[in-house]
């Protein structure tokens, strides 16, 4: 067999257990596999530096299959090369419940699957971000360490997608050139042409981003190659638009969206069987193609080792900060460090928004902490996510460690799920809590990955004040609470601002939302305590547990339910203070830890400046709900908590009117 035969049958393998995976499956999305072998063929048999046995190796160029729908085209290659979870009888359990072959890639789920890709665009934002981590470690441990490149295939549908806009422009203002992105030109929607709903010419656009783009027949495996290396030469991100016909070598349904998301049926899989000179039965690799793939899985084997020697080669505090940013541990003086500034909080009581709380923390997390990769869409003095002794990471300099997004908080929720992804950085970054909306598929996304991305939400409330009811944010605490695996902080003063920091940072498992005031609040955490009181996500401020009356509150309220808790006192009327800092934590705890935060009390009363939804468990039956019902309105924010009733008046009436 001819080198050209060989790899042309390395490609029909790709093809053969896709439109097979699919049709057993009886539902997926067999077209862009079969027109994208070549394209990937190449990538991972000639192009990519990768190590099977090694699947984590942190050396390794990152694949980001953008297209998440043309899942078997990832599947089929992982198994191919070898990589040992990705069996037989995986690839036969396409789509069936507890397979590691989902319907769209996920994270986790198996080794070589480096991101959750479906909703479209989002691949190909995580790209961005991974090329930004590597670009960054290797400002920080050295090109012999950190020198690789990140690949993604999009389709039609990434590219239209808005977020997708929001990440080219990063890209090429960042000039990140081991980003290469492989354009499936298939000219197919579901709907049928791409002309029915686009006419962008691509190349143009890519360039105007600051993009190399380089056109390609991409059923030709000697210019995909040629092209891809061109590519690596660029000091710009590439585009490779790789003309391909979707279905290659079905019959009848090749070039039509009739091969995008059904199955082929056992007539048109026979027709392409033949015409791709494929005489083997369904599931069924020759020996001679799977020995080609198997060999071009081992190619890195050598440049892995050779990798590993260098990092042995190291001094001992260069290996053990690599080894300590990979591993997502945080630093050895992390306790210490936070709970001296913890210490000087409960001294000075500062009455800081905490928005500035948050950057009085971050100043001294990030002077601890090299791996923390911070941001803004366009707020940094509004977020206040940048500390002093931040450098700018740009085109020309990859040594800072905080970033101007520009006004894409889509792309940059996107952009910081690849920096997390890629390992050895901690992303963060602001926008007003309203755009919440904006992220909101980037940070469900984070949530169903398990990432490591923190979000900070600053102008959380109607106390924002002027900017009006566009601005001020209403359901969204509710709406951020329904995400699962989400964290939403929500801290009441400088103090609880610092604690939800630390638990934002030890949760490696999961994403966190800070939701955070713009207007200053009063010290309620007066008191030096050790341990993270937020941990239990609600916990005691004020009072005992036989109180008459139970107050609820978070952030800002706290202190409305601390004034109204002094005016019931005044009354002869027992009552207890509940700060609720994170819903999701205290839902994690035990049943008696729960049953004493609720007490015997005859009256219960919630305050938050948002609407009620998530609170109705806290109430109960009959418990009152002071906050808002409505959107908000144009005014300074102390004269919105008396329009719309957030005041400690009408929390003691409610809580009065139930005894």
């Amino acid at each position: 067999m001819t080198d050209l035969a060989k790899t042309s049958a390395m490609a029909n393998a790709i093809r053969a257990l896709s439109m097979d995976a699919v049709q057993k499956a009886n539902i997926g999305h067999p077209g862009m596999p079969m027109g994208a072998a070549d394209i990937a063929t190449v990538l991972f048999t000639k192009i990519m530096k990768f190590d099977p046995k090694a699947p984590n190796w942190p050396d390794r160029d990152r694949f980001v299959l953008s297209a998440g729908h043309g899942s078997m085209l990832l599947y089929s290659a992982l198994h191919l090369l070898g990589y040992e979870d990705m069996t037989m009888d995986e690839i036969k359990n396409f789509r069936q419940l507890g397979s590691k072959t989902a319907g769209h890639p996920e994270y986790g789920h198996a080794t070589g699957i480096e991101t959750t890709t479906g909703p479209l665009g989002q691949g190909i934002s995580n790209a961005v971000g991974m090329a930004m981590a590597e670009a960054k470690m290797a400002a920080d441990f050295g090109n012999d360490l950190v020198d690789h490149y990140t690949y993604a295939i999009a389709g039609d549908g990434c590219l239209m997608e808005g977020i997708s806009q929001e990440a080219i422009t990063l890209a090429g203002h960042l000039k990140l050139n081991k980003l290469i992105v492989i354009w499936d030109d298939n000219d197919i929607t579901i709907d049928g042409k791409v002309s029915l709903s686009d006419s962008t010419d691509q190349h143009a656009r890519f360039r105007s981003a600051g993009w190399n783009t380089i056109t390609v027949d991409g059923h030709d495996e000697d210019a995909v190659e040629k092209a891809i290396l061109e590519a690596q030469k660029s000091d710009k991100p590439t585009m490779i638009a790789a003309k391909t016909v979707i279905g290659f070598g079905a019959p009848t349904k090749a070039g039509t969206s009739a091969a995008h998301g059904a199955p082929l049926g056992d007539d048109e899989i026979a027709g392409a069987r033949a015409a791709l000179g494929w005489d083997y039965p369904p599931f069924e690799i020759p020996e001679e193609v799977l020995d080609a793939w198997r060999l071009a899985g081992c190619r890195s084997t050598k440049h892995r080792t050779a990798w590993e020697d260098r990092l042995a080669d190291k001094d001992a505090d260069t290996r053990a900060e690599f080894e300590r940013r990979l591993s997502g541990e945080l630093p050895s003086s992390f306790d210490a460090d936070t709970k001296k500034f913890k210490h000087q909080l409960a001294d000075e009581k500062p009455k800081w928004a905490t928005r500035v709380a948050s950057n009085k923390a971050l100043e001294v997390i990030n002077g601890m902490m090299p791996e923390m990769f911070g941001g803004s869409a366009d707020l940094t003095g509004s977020n206040n996510t940048k500390s002093g002794e931040q450098g700018i990471f740009t085109a020309e300099d990859r040594s800072g460690n905080y970033v101007y997004y520009g006004i894409r908080e889509h792309g940059m929720a996107a952009a910081m799920n690849g920096i997390a992804l890629h390992g050895g950085l901690i992303p963060y970054g602001g926008t007003f809590m309203v755009f919440t909306d904006y992220c909101r598929p980037s940070i469900r996304l984070a949530a169903l990955m398990g990432v490591r991305s923190i979000f900070v939400m600053t102008h959380d409330s109607i106390g924002l004040g002027e900017d009006g009811p566009t601005h001020q944010p209403v359901e969204h605490l509710t709406a951020l609470r329904a995400i699962p695996n989400l964290s939403v902080f929500r801290p009441a003063d400088a103090t609880e601002t610092l604690e939800c920091w630390e638990l934002s940072l030890k949760q490696k498992d999961k994403p966190s939302i800070l939701s955070l005031t713009r207007q200053g609040v009063p010290a309620v955490r007066t008191e030096y305590a050790s341990e993270n009181r937020c941990a239990k996500g609600a916990y005691v401020l004020k009072g005992n547990e036989d109180a008459d009356v139970v107050l609820f509150a978070s952030g800002s309220e706290v202190s409305v339910a601390m004034d109204a808790a002094k005016e019931l006192e005044n009354q002869k009327v027992s009552v207890r203070v509940v700060s609720v800092p994170s819903m999701e934590l205290f839902e994690e705890q035990s049943d008696d830890y729960k049953a004493q935060i609720f007490g015997n009390a005859k009256a219960r009363v919630a305050i938050e400046a948002g609407i009620e939804m998530s609170w109705q468990k806290f109430l109960g039956p009959t418990g009152k709900f002071v906050g808002m019902d409505s959107f908000g309105a144009s005014a300074p924010g102390a004269q919105l908590f008396e329009h719309f009733g957030i005041t400690a008046k009408v929390v003691v009436d409610a809580a009065l009117s139930q005894l």
